[in-house]
């Protein structure tokens, strides 16, 4: 059987893992996926703590410390989270140290209900870096309008960013613009920018989702022609924009001070209609420089049958940009679609968020009886 992972890795796509749990870490399952599977990274979101957490499996221990301690909800879902962050980014430090730097990262994500709070933002990125405090971690920002100049003060002050929940090709922009603005202000403060790292994590699955519900609805033969089109369209004029940016002057100056690319993620890219492929946002996504964060089944799915054949964006945009301007033809608003998909994108973190502060309210209160 053909390795297919092996192959994504050699055309320059970094496969990371959307997923973690200290299960995963402490059976050596994560260990084991960089060994076989080709995987040098791993991110996190609420949604995905909220799981583990509620499983419970190698949380009874701190839980019951935390109980003892009588600390708020928000500190032992912090103080849980950041130490599973923590073992991770330990696990993956030799593949961080192997690749100088690039890969063998961790993401954790600031709490989703500051999305819309600029400077609450930057004071959580601040204190989370500082909790985990490993070299191979990112934090992880929204790009929400509030989200934007907390990319920038917090890359200025040397910490590295995963940008996340991006969907349009205006706001992806805006997130490079960020980034950019950020590594000049570190510059400025006289920081070694070759040791901050970033990614703009462009979402992939959401769009086709919610732009091929609105083509069904709208039934005409046009609009249906292109179902499961969108999402690739979408992410390969993302890549299309990158491109442009790191040609132009303003990047190339800071290239030459020894600034580190904003790498270009696939986030969501576990296929979520029966109808499509279930890796074709791994395989129709294939492109130097770019990073692709597989939730497993994903993962395992390329492994078995993915068909890994060269650089499948490169070379697409024109039909790209016209699969994208047939959508307003049929009556679908982008413009609209991808509002939509931001606010429901922070809104789920926020939900998740809150349920696992209360679950996990319960089981503080739970032990604590226990133990009086």
């Amino acid at each position: 059987m053909t390795d297919a992972l092996k192959r994504l890795s050699e055309e320059g796509v970094a496969i990371w893992l959307d997923d973690l749990s200290r299960k995963r870490i402490s059976s050596g399952d994560l260990a084991e996926l960089l060994d076989a599977q080709h995987v040098v990274g791993v991110t996190t979101n609420p949604a995905i703590f909220q799981k583990a957490i509620s499983h419970g499996d190698g949380y009874e221990e701190q839980l019951a410390d935390l109980a003892a301690r009588k600390v708020t909800v928000e500190e032992a879902v912090r103080m849980i989270t950041t130490a599973d962050v923590r073992d991770a980014a330990d696990v993956l430090r030799p593949v961080h140290e192997s690749t100088g730097g690039l890969d063998g990262r961790v993401s954790i994500e600031v709490d989703p209900r500051l999305a819309h709070d600029t400077r609450a933002t930057i004071a959580e990125a601040k204190q989370l870096a500082w909790l985990v405090d490993r070299p191979n971690t990112f934090i992880k920002i929204p790009a929400t309008r509030a989200g934007l100049p907390a990319i920038t003060e917090t890359i200025g002050r040397g910490i590295s960013v995963n940008v996340t929940l991006i969907f349009s090709l205006d706001r992806y922009r805006e997130v490079m613009d960020a980034y950019q603005a950020g590594l000049e202000q570190a510059k400025a403060r006289g920081l070694d920018l070759d040791s901050i790292y970033s990614v703009a994590s462009f979402f992939v699955s959401r769009v086709d989702t919610e732009i091929d519900k609105r083509l069904s609805a709208i039934g005409t033969p046009e609009a249906e022609a292109l179902r499961g089109k969108a999402a690739l369209a979408n992410a390969r004029l993302a890549y299309q924009a990158y491109e442009e940016v790191v040609a132009a002057d303003r990047w190339q100056a800071l290239e030459r001070a020894g600034a580190n690319t904003q790498r270009p993620l696939w986030a969501s890219t576990g296929v979520k209609d029966p109808n499509l492929p279930d890796t074709l946002y791994v395989t129709e996504l294939v492109a130097p420089g770019t990073v692709n964060t597989m939730p497993e089944p994903t993962l395992r799915a390329t492994e078995d049958h993915g068909e890994i054949a060269g650089d499948t964006v490169r070379g697409t945009y024109r039909q790209a940009r016209a699969d994208l301007d047939a959508l307003a033809g049929v009556g679908v608003d982008y413009d609209d679609v991808v509002r939509v998909l931001e606010e429901e994108g922070v809104e789920k973190f926020e939900t998740a968020w809150v349920a696992l502060l209360e679950s996990t309210q319960a089981e503080l209160e739970r032990l604590a009886r226990e133990e009086g």
